[in-house]
């Protein structure tokens, strides 16, 4: 069964400013990558319809017992495709994510819904999951977004 998820961050910047690094190929692999994880784009086309394809990296383990299989494309790395279904300049991006995966738990079409919300003097940022494949745990999800939306209020601020 398919999950969902919302995670929200009050972010000191324009929601311009924030728009923009969403649909910046060099700030993507900069803070969207949560945790310790790191990232690159291999193509980028920002307009609906257009997309991005993205690679995830898990870090590599310090010790031979911690190594673990925790990739939904290879033991290391996540590989998805981003689809932009609605862009709505400054307010909200919608995207469906798919991974490339041959495990069937993490097949199907999750959606990803941000939007961008004056708050004081800042902006509200919320990113709305749904769809999560099974294979995915919802808290952990949750904990990744909310991770991103850390890294990117540190790249902004």
């Amino acid at each position: 069964m398919a999950g969902s998820t919302r995670n929200s961050k009050v972010i000191m910047a324009s929601r311009e400013t924030l728009y923009r690094a969403f649909l910046d190929p060099e700030a993507l692999t900069i803070w969207l990558p949560p945790g310790e994880m790191t990232g690159e784009i291999y193509s980028f086309d920002a307009r609906v319809g257009g997309g991005y394809r993205m690679s995830l990296f898990y870090p590599m383990a310090e010790a031979a017992s911690e190594k673990v299989f925790r990739g939904k494309t290879s033991e290391r790395e996540d590989n998805l495709a981003s689809r932009f279904v609605e862009l709505d300049p400054p307010n909200k991006i919608v995207q469906a994510v798919t991974f490339n995966s041959s495990d069937p738990a993490f097949s199907g079409e999750m959606t990803m819904a941000v939007t961008l919300e004056p708050e004081g003097s800042g902006t509200k940022v919320t990113v709305m999951c749904d769809h999560i494949p099974a294979g995915i745990r919802p808290e952990d999800n949750e904990a990744g977004c909310q991770s991103s939306l850390e890294k990117l209020a540190r790249y902004i601020e």
